[in-house]
């Protein structure tokens, strides 16, 4: 059972794969897409962070719920979709998983677009990112996962 989510959502998706406790409550695998990683003032999506934690959140908050900060070689695998034109959520989120992911071990794929901008999901929209889905299938394949179309 895998979880996903975007933007905001991506943030929630995140969260419940690094900070599970136990086998039976981490997800597979997690699909993000242009999604909010950190609550770290100088990167996060300020809506997200302030919604989350509040116009002053400690330090210790901040740490706690920046996800690039929490992962380790238990988290799961993890597809990433996003835009280098997205105005809403830095691109800088993902890289910084990705960065984390990598350092231990984790399988990690990251799908990069240089148009799309923020929230195209999965409707059609005459871009190139309109094929993530197709990627994101035979990254799940890859995994040993069946997908069926």
């Amino acid at each position: 059972i895998g979880i996903a989510g975007f933007s905001a959502g991506g943030h929630l998706a995140s969260t419940t794969g690094t900070h599970f406790t136990t086998k039976e409550n981490r997800p597979d695998f997690m699909i993000l897409l242009y999604p909010v990683i950190t609550m770290k003032a100088e990167l996060t999506h300020g809506g997200s962070r302030n919604s989350l934690l509040g116009n002053n959140p400690s330090n210790e908050l901040v740490e706690k719920y920046s996800n690039e900060t929490r992962v380790t070689a238990l988290t799961p695998p993890t597809f990433i979709v996003a835009t280098a034109d997205d105005k809403v959520v830095p691109i800088g989120n993902s890289y910084a998983f990705v960065e984390a992911l990598k350092k231990n071990d984790v399988p990690v794929l990251m799908k990069t677009y240089e148009k799309g901008g923020h929230g195209f999901g999965l409707r059609k929209n005459n871009i190139p990112a309109d094929n993530w889905t197709y990627v994101l299938t035979f990254w799940l394949k890859s995994l040993g996962y069946a997908v069926e179309k």
